[in-house]
């Protein structure tokens, strides 16, 4: 297994829309065991393929306290909706940032597991916040694009800097 990088906004390449997983090779296993240990490693409750750079649709979630919990959502569909939330989010591509976001409370989700099962699964609270987060990384959106294009722009600066500092510390 191996930590990925993962890409930070405001990185082009986190606005390609991922494609679906048409075999379940053993690469694909690596890659999700792979991002599970990336997610642990960074810390984080759930990351999309896009975020390390590969374009297919495929996220890893554990929103477990003691974070043995992990799942895996190949193709995943949210099919129905219901309700409102608001809940406070934060991204491993946008970091050290924290921002309110209106969500759907209940979702419905169809996807295939490591093993090529499809499965259906009905949450709400939490986990459902976290399948649409990353559920929206497949579709090349991220949680600032819920947020006013000031807001938006301001993270865009802070981030470029911060990465501008680091690219300037390893030189």
């Amino acid at each position: 297994m191996a930590i990925l990088e993962i890409l930070e906004f405001p990185d082009p390449r986190l606005r390609t829309k991922a494609k679906p997983i048409v075999e379940i090779t053993p690469a694909i296993q690596a890659l999700a065991a792979d991002m599970l240990e990336t997610m642990y490693a960074a810390p984080g409750v759930g990351l999309a393929a896009t975020q390390v750079n590969v374009h297919k649709r495929l996220l890893v979630l554990d929103i477990s306290d003691d974070k043995n919990q992990p799942m895996v959502f190949i193709n995943p569909e949210i099919t129905a909706i219901e309700g409102e939330q608001s809940y406070e989010e934060g991204c491993l591509s946008v970091p050290g940032f924290q921002e309110s976001i209106k969500r759907l409370d209940r979702i419905r989700v169809n996807a295939l597991n490591l093993e090529g099962t499809a499965f259906e699964i009905e949450c709400d609270g939490l986990l459902s916040v976290c399948i649409q987060h990353e559920v929206d990384h497949l579709n090349g959106k991220l949680f600032v694009d819920y947020l006013s294009s000031l807001k938006r722009q301001l993270i865009s600066k802070k981030l470029k800097k911060q990465q501008r500092t680091a690219s300037a510390k390893i030189l």
